[in-house]
């Protein structure tokens, strides 16, 4: 029996529209879409594609598990952080686009010797790597700034030690049971989905925007004694609220369910880590440019994550990152604490 027309309509439904496609048709929501800018979003859709792949062969490739080294952060490093560091950095000094990256796994900013290069890339290649050997999902972040040293001279320290507010673009790529790209250059988000038997990242969430409230809060309650107290005063508005407790433990996967569904995500200061312990350059900066594009808010507990002013390469900061009502009500727990000062 030969299938009907619907039938077969339904079998030759467009796929959508790839992400080249999408930053060459949306030039008026991405100011810096000319030949070189799409270039180096190609060139990290590129590299992320080569790590999905090294992420789903790791147990039959033995790349998973710890590398046996320390990061500069005292951490431990596996051996995936070191294969997403080296795929990403290769991919941007081969691209030609980028003239210095800052990554999470190196001490010093890379040089990669395209003097005449117009960008800046902060990463972090492998968020939440330690997680790999339970097949829970992690993520790269980015961030993307134009330099401000002159071309054809080597970059400097002020090429990356930018305020987050001078970022062009941001984004993440999620490594789960589908592999995503989630975008922002300004203009709103938007997330690519990765087709793999085509090879190609699709169009699937356009125009992304937050909750502005939700019932998921996200934070890692074995810490609680070593919280400051507007943190404790919040959870338990979270518990009196009966909100759910959500922590995957890696960033992106944490943010991601919270982008989609609404919730909170708090990374605050600790007796043990007083100054917090994620990244601003390549964690906290890409994700609260994002964020803010698609609705939410970014604070450290007051200050807008945006306005810092970065001093160091590695530098850390608290963060309380989600859905704008939210937020909102976590800081005045901190505004509370400042009156009782």
């Amino acid at each position: 029996m030969s299938p009907s027309q619907g039938q077969f309509e339904q079998l030759i439904l467009p796929i959508g529209t790839t992400l080249d496609r999408f930053i060459n048709t949306q030039q008026n929501n991405f100011p810096f879409a000319r030949g070189e800018f799409s270039q180096l979003l190609r060139d990290i859709a590129i590299a992320s594609k080569i790590v999905n792949r090294e992420i789903n062969r790791a147990g039959l490739a033995n790349i998973s598990g710890s590398y046996g080294a320390q990061n500069n952060h005292g951490e431990d490093q596996q051996k995936l952080d070191m294969v997403a560091n080296v795929r990403f950095i290769r991919a941007l000094k081969n691209g030609g686009e980028v003239c210095a990256i800052a990554s999470e796994e190196d001490e010093e900013l890379i040089d990669t010797g395209n003097y005449n290069a117009k960008y800046v890339v902060a990463i972090d290649p492998l968020d939440g790597s330690s997680n790999i050997d339970v097949n829970v999902a992690v993520g790269t972040i980015f961030s993307i700034y134009r330099r401000v040293s002159p071309a054809g001279s080597p970059p400097g320290p002020e090429d990356i030690l930018q305020k987050g507010t001078q970022q062009v673009a941001a984004g993440y790529i999620l490594y789960g049971s589908s592999t995503m790209m989630v975008l922002t250059s300004g203009a709103g988000v938007d997330g690519f989905t990765y087709e793999p038997s085509l090879g190609e990242y699709y169009l699937s969430h356009p125009n992304m925007r937050m909750p502005k409230t939700g019932k998921i809060y996200s934070i890692n309650e074995s810490s609680y004694s070593t919280f400051p107290k507007p943190i404790k005063d919040y959870i338990q508005y979270c518990h009196d609220e009966n909100y759910s407790a959500r922590y995957i433990g890696s960033f992106v996967a944490d943010f991601h369910r919270n982008l989609l569904k609404g919730g909170i995500f708090m990374y605050p200061q600790s007796t043990k880590s007083p100054q917090g312990k994620l990244r601003l350059l390549y964690e906290c900066f890409p994700l609260a440019f994002l964020v803010e594009q698609a609705g939410g808010m970014a604070i450290d507990g007051d200050k807008r994550i945006l306005d810092y002013e970065p001093e160091r390469l590695h530098q850390r900061a608290p963060l309380i990152i989600g859905s704008s009502e939210m937020v909102k009500t976590a800081r005045k727990y901190f505004l509370l604490d400042h009156v009782r000062v």
